[in-house]
């Protein structure tokens, strides 16, 4: 548990858990696929879902953080 309290430190955004029910089929060719792509079951639907997302151009923005200081308010 401390892993995933690390994690969304750095990650700064919260995780959304929901229940999701896949026939045995399926299940057995995401395990499969994402095993081949060296990720597990729930990485490699992150993944999917992220690509289709981009893919649709429906992924969501992201907000830039500008870190560097301005030259214009420091006369620079």
């Amino acid at each position: 548990m401390l892993a995933v309290s690390n994690y969304r430190l750095f990650n700064m955004s919260a995780k959304k858990s929901f229940v999701l029910r896949l026939d045995e089929a399926a299940y057995a060719a995401l395990e499969k696929w994402a095993a081949d792509e060296f990720r597990s079951v729930n990485g490699q639907l992150e993944w999917i879902i992220s690509k289709a997302l981009k893919d649709a151009n429906r992924s969501p923005k992201e907000k830039k953080v500008n870190i560097a200081p301005d030259s214009k308010k420091t006369g620079g």
